[in-house]
């Protein structure tokens, strides 16, 4: 009997994707058919922070990305040694995003 050989999928990544985006805030939003993450990058003494790149995932997808996150965290600290976290959770920061006038 014949094993059935894995599927390969060859992804490209594109030069200017490869560069990369840096942030240091990420906030995770959701309704019951998707997850919408916007990554932001926060400048110290500027009052206005720009979204660098927001990505949207069904729940399902979602799901699989913590659990890969989660695995790579726990190998990090097994290499590297535990994450300490400073503080505790988001500081205390008003977020608002556009010029705060409601939309529907």
């Amino acid at each position: 009997m014949e094993q059935n050989p894995k599927k390969q999928i060859n992804i490209e990544l594109p030069e200017d994707v490869a560069q990369g985006c840096y942030s240091n805030l990420a906030i995770i939003t959701h309704s019951s058919s998707e997850f919408v993450f916007d990554f932001i990058r926060m400048m110290p003494g500027i009052q206005k922070a720009k979204v660098q790149n927001r990505i949207i995932m069904t729940p399902e997808h979602a799901k699989r990305f913590f659990n890969a996150l989660e695995d790579n965290l726990k190998k990090y600290e097994e290499h590297f040694g535990k994450i300490n976290l400073s503080g505790k959770g988001m500081p205390n920061i008003p977020l608002h995003f556009g010029d705060g006038t409601p939309e529907a």
